[in-house]
């Protein structure tokens, strides 16, 4: 009898598959070859028929040439820095699109000459805040922060409440960011408590700014006091304002969440933002105040560094003149719609016996923004076990387990994608995990379901 691995075609065969070659086209040719040995050596160790290896190594072919995988957020999250934080609205999603070829992002087409690097989202952001002299955007909110030591404290002192040398994500400090550029922070006051005269009596020859920074990710309550913008600005150094979350007016549902219009108002020089969080947009560090201010920041070396691409400034001008965000759609949501549509998909869910409820739940505003704020909203409630099922599937849909339950908050979830979550549901329920069917109650405590 002859030995069946003779049969397996050899890499050149199964290149020159239809399929397979189609995909070497969209896919590239060492991610392809790669799915090809892995078939092959299958074969070889008799796992699959020899005559099955072009399917087995098209099966394990990706959709896409990139790692990164979409999934729903069904966390009640709305800015979810693990998921990549404001999901773009199909109108930026477009100009990405638009733009990911030849543009003209630094080409004047009327005098077929070089123009001002992304004028359209530069004058889409000044538009959006009139107050501001001058506008800048860099690639995210700790580069402003840099750029502002850089230029105008790089030997000198930046004066900062002690209330407010907070962490940033995985780990980063901004009393280190900033000493890294060689300036010198002069903290002042304490940690629940710091008072216009903290400031004042710091304030010498050596101070290049003042610098407040919103308490993102945590919040202090109790006896507690902090200076105002305009009367720090009154103290006649530069006030610099860190508002973080990239609210560009104040919000009727966020009246303590810090917002650029105002801070100028109230006279800061500077104010800088991040562009992916409440403003929701692409991932970017916005630069408004003073037009001295912002053109002496806008011409250092190290902008040159931290200066975004064109299809940030893509996404940037299409949020900002294009239609609701995701975020701020999600923001705005009526619980009682809310409510409204948790029930549908349980009815639903409940006819093809999966054991779901409705459950009122509270949402929050994450990334940092709007601290200790929740969000009423509702979600379909789960057994958990269904949570690594959800999160594993075709289309990873993220929960998250409270009390035992796994809960899909409906407010991070787009009316658009609800048959995916309803598909995914359904895949769910058909798997098995090493404990039994996800059918089981479990009433663990709770967790994240991540």
């Amino acid at each position: 009898m002859s030995d069946p691995r003779r049969r397996i075609p050899g890499t050149d065969a199964v290149l020159a598959e239809p399929r397979i070659a189609t995909a070497v086209r969209t896919l590239g040719s060492p991610l392809v070859k790669a799915a090809v040995a892995e078939a092959q050596r299958r074969a070889r160790a008799g796992e699959i028929a020899p005559e099955d290896v072009v399917d087995a190594a098209v099966g394990q072919l990706p959709d896409r040439a990139c790692g990164l995988r979409p999934v729903i957020n069904a966390t009640g999250v709305l800015v979810h820095t693990n998921l990549g934080r404001a999901p773009l609205s199909v109108a930026a999603r477009d100009a990405v699109m638009a733009a990911s070829g030849c543009t003209d992002v630094e080409f004047d087409l009327a005098e077929g000459r070089r123009a001002r690097r992304g004028r359209g989202a530069l004058a889409a952001l000044a538009e959006a805040v009139p107050d501001a002299g001058a506008v800048h955007v860099v690639n995210n909110n700790a580069a402003t922060l840099l750029l502002c030591a850089l230029v105008m404290a790089q030997g000198r002192e930046i004066v900062i409440s002690r209330g407010e040398l907070v962490e940033i994500g995985d780990g980063f400090r901004i009393p280190e960011l900033l000493a890294s550029t060689g300036a010198r922070l002069r903290e002042v006051g304490t940690t629940n408590r710091t008072h216009v005269r903290d400031y004042a009596e710091a304030i010498g020859p050596e101070t290049g700014f003042l610098l407040k920074v919103h308490a993102s990710n945590f919040h202090i309550s109790g006896f507690t006091a902090a200076a105002e913008v305009a009367e720090l600005a009154a103290l006649g150094p530069p006030v610099v304002v860190d508002i973080g979350s990239g609210l560009l007016g104040p919000h009727p549902l966020l009246p303590r969440e810090p917002d650029a219009t105002t801070a100028l108002r109230a006279g800061a020089a500077l104010v800088t933002a991040s562009g992916d969080k409440l403003l929701g947009g692409p991932q970017a560090g916005l630069l408004l105040g003073e037009a001295g201010l912002v053109e002496r920041l806008r011409r250092h070396p190290a902008a040159r560094a931290l200066r975004v691409d064109k299809l940030t400034l893509a996404a940037l001008e299409a949020t900002l003149r294009g239609p609701e965000p995701p975020v701020r759609a999600a923001l705005a949501a009526d619980a009682t719609a809310l409510h409204e549509r948790a029930a549908r998909l349980v009815e639903r869910l409940r006819a093809e016996g999966v054991p779901a409820e409705v459950l009122r739940t509270e949402a929050a505003v994450g990334g940092g923004g709007a601290p200790g704020v929740t969000l009423p909203s509702a979600a379909v409630g789960l057994p958990a076990a269904y949570g690594p099922l959800l999160r594993t599937g075709a289309v990873p849909v993220i929960a998250r387990v409270e009390r035992g339950r796994c809960l899909l908050d409906l407010r991070t979830v787009g009316a658009e994608e609800e048959q995916a979550v309803l598909e995914a549901v359904r895949a769910a329920r058909r798997s098995h995990t090493s404990g039994g069917r996800p059918d089981g109650d479990d009433h663990g405590s709770a967790r994240p379901c991540t």
